[in-house]
């Protein structure tokens, strides 16, 4: 017994093939739209997993990325404070060289004395340098400034010896502070030999102008004050290091982070050349089933009515 095509089962063929192509246009349309083949996980379970394992990565080194950054800021506000102070000590030792010459009466050795204590408040005041509003020679007490400020103010530092440090990576880190007290001390009180009680006591025999004064002023205070400088240096070289690793880190992460977006993109963008002709095939199919869909139908009512 042969089965009969009925009116109704053209229709629901011609239906159905019609929703098909329009889910396959709205499919494409949504890709076109979204820039994603992925729009759900069920559509590929496996890549939606993988896109979920890609997209945390980025974001780790998207927060290791602003770890680093800061920790270059923080060194290279660090760095130019250092630098800075640099400048003062190179200038107090060409006042000193032109005190020790012999040829400076008492008022013109008061004269450079003065400068030298407007240097070391310089100093002292890019010691207070600070960095996002903490001050960055303080150790972790960094709302705490390090050093006192103003006439007469004393020269004891008032941070702590803690290190500040920056994650570039699972488990690694980069101290980006440097410890200022070891070289600038807390002043003649503490009787350390540092920088700060240098430049008082450099200062005490410009003041004083006394053959002793004088020659210890091309003796003792400059080998005191070469000393110290040198020990800036140390630290000036220290932080340039750290500024390095940085960089350095920061250079391997956006290239690690680079590569993961080029894997979550092959796995979840739309190809848009490929997906917008497949759309435009969709699209001339589609509107192709209607106009057969419309002949059919059409037809099936003319049958019915006769």
């Amino acid at each position: 017994m042969t089965g009969r095509i009925t009116d109704a089962m053209l229709t629901a063929a011609t239906l159905n093939d019609l929703n098909t192509s329009l889910g396959a246009l709205e499919r494409s349309s949504a890709e076109l739209s979204s820039g994603k083949t992925i729009l759900e996980p069920s559509d590929n379970p496996y890549g939606a997993s993988h896109a979920i394992d890609l997209q945390s990565q980025i974001d780790g080194l998207t927060s290791y990325t602003k770890s680093v950054q800061d920790g270059i800021s923080w060194t290279q506000a660090a760095s130019g404070a250092m630098s800075s102070i640099a400048s003062a000590v190179q200038r107090v030792r060409e006042l000193m060289l032109q005190a020790a010459n012999g040829t400076n009466n008492a008022g013109d050795l008061a004269n450079i004395a003065t400068e030298v204590k407007q240097l070391t408040e310089t100093i002292k005041q890019n010691a207070n340098t600070q960095f996002a509003g903490q001050y960055i020679f303080s150790g972790t007490a960094t709302s705490t400034p390090p050093w006192a400020q103003g006439e007469g103010a004393a020269d004891a530092y008032k941070g702590n010896h803690e290190s500040i440090a920056r994650l570039y990576g699972p488990n690694a880190t980069v101290v980006v502070n440097t410890d200022l007290s070891t070289v600038l001390g807390s002043g003649p009180e503490a009787e350390d030999g540092k920088l700060l009680a240098t430049l008082r006591t450099i200062s005490q025999h410009l003041t004083e102008a006394t053959p002793e004064s004088r020659s210890a002023l091309g003796n003792a205070d400059l080998k005191a004050l070469d000393s110290n400088f040198e020990g800036l240096s140390q630290l000036q070289s220290s932080i340039g290091s750290a500024t390095n690793q940085l960089q350095t880190a920061i250079s391997r992460i956006e290239a690690l982070q680079e590569s993961i977006e080029k894997g979550l993109s092959s796995t979840i963008d739309t190809d848009v050349a490929k997906t917008t002709i497949e759309y435009a095939n969709q699209q001339a199919a589609y509107e192709a089933a209607l106009r057969a869909g419309a002949n059919i139908v059409q037809e099936s009512l003319l049958n019915f009515l006769h």
